[in-house]
């Protein structure tokens, strides 16, 4: 029976097989490696990962697609949703040190995917999403650019991130009204050793108003944290490089230590 994509899980299936084939060469899986594969679907891309590693873990929320899943010995499914899923665990399950991980990723929960996977990027190799094209944009922007913003920078402190290829919507059934990109993360080997929240807060705060100064939002915060050192407020949030912001984070680190 055909299975009808379900709005509530933002399902979108690739059915283009030139594509499908371009992000298998752009995972270039190996046979043996640890992988999984987040929101398999119809099976587009898991089935020639399968048959180039010879395993492959699957994360499946829509239990009809599991159950389908389940019929082929060599995937392991875990049904559940991936905001839920320990990947450290998943990790010591396979036995493995590090797991790669790909999937196309619901659009609508992208974001937080993403950041879930932050959590655990000590057990991951590498990643390759398919991601709405904007969020991708955001993923890998440069500063000066309108598309540098938070996500940039807390994405960038942990990974070295390109876009890969670019999927039009006319490569997806249904179609969906937004184009595509596929994105890959490799985690930086020495990242900055920083808090995770007060990151998180100091990049949020400080683009909270983009057209502003950062006087007016960033330095009120710093204000408020005492912090004592040297940073040029003078300049609105996007202006400022990513190292910049993960020095500043680690100042005020010290500050409050």
């Amino acid at each position: 029976m055909k299975h009808v994509a379900r709005k509530r899980f933002g399902q979108h299936f690739l059915a283009d097989a030139g594509i499908i084939d371009a992000i298998v060469a752009a995972i270039a899986p190996r046979s043996g490696e640890a992988m999984v594969e987040i929101g398999p679907g119809l099976a587009a891309l898991t089935q020639p990962l399968v048959e180039r590693l010879g395993h492959l873990t699957v994360i499946e929320l829509d239990r009809d697609l599991a159950a389908r899943l389940r019929q082929n010995q060599h995937l392991s499914v875990i049904e559940s949703d991936v905001l839920k899923v320990d990947f450290s665990l998943v990790a010591q399950g396979l036995h493995a040190t590090k797991i790669r991980v790909v999937g196309n990723l619901p659009y609508n929960i992208s974001t937080p995917i993403l950041f879930h996977l932050l959590e655990h990027v000590a057990h991951i190799e590498d990643q390759h999403f398919m991601l709405q094209k904007e969020v991708v944009d955001r993923m890998v922007a440069q500063p000066a650019t309108a598309a540098y913003g938070r996500l940039s920078v807390m994405l960038q402190w942990r990974y070295a991130m390109a876009s890969v290829l670019p999927v039009p919507p006319a490569c997806f059934e249904p179609p969906p009204r937004v184009h595509s990109a596929v994105v890959r993360m490799v985690p930086h080997a020495q990242p900055a050793a920083l808090d995770v929240d007060q990151l998180s807060e100091l990049v949020q705060v400080a683009f909270s108003q983009r057209r502003k100064l950062l006087r007016h939002t960033l330095g009120r915060w710093l204000e408020a944290k005492a912090f004592a050192g040297v940073f040029e407020l003078q300049r609105r949030a996007e202006e400022v490089p990513v190292a910049e912001y993960l020095a500043l984070a680690g100042q005020v680190q010290q500050t409050g230590s």
